[in-house]
């Protein structure tokens, strides 16, 4: 995932969650949210609950992983917050994947 399609600023995550629409799985909860910038942006929430600063980056270099072979960055021009919530640490990469393109795949630009 590049840099310019990460979202960083706090006033960005909370537009697409306030603003947004949110799917849940017991795994995550994703907010979409529209945008005119002609690209799509992640940004990932990871609580300190999940574990500690090692297991947390982790789950985000593993969610970066699957959003880049999940999303096509140039087809939607949205802004995707996902939150890990905590039986994501008991599922598998591959299941993990699994529930996050059955969430995306209610958006366009979801590679197939």
């Amino acid at each position: 995932m590049k840099i310019f399609n990460r979202i960083k600023k706090s006033d960005d995550f909370l537009v697409t969650i306030k603003k947004g629409k949110a799917y849940r799985c017991n795994e995550f909860t994703v907010h979409m949210y529209q945008t005119n910038l002609g690209y799509s942006r992640v940004g990932l929430s990871v609580s300190s609950k999940l574990g500690n600063a090692v297991v947390r980056n982790r789950i985000k270099r593993q969610l970066r992983a699957m959003c880049d072979s999940i999303l096509d960055y140039n087809e939607a021009s949205i802004d995707v917050v996902i939150i890990v919530r905590s039986p994501f640490l008991q599922g598998t990469f591959n299941s993990n994947k699994e529930h996050l393109f059955n969430l995306l795949n209610t958006q366009v630009g979801i590679k197939q």
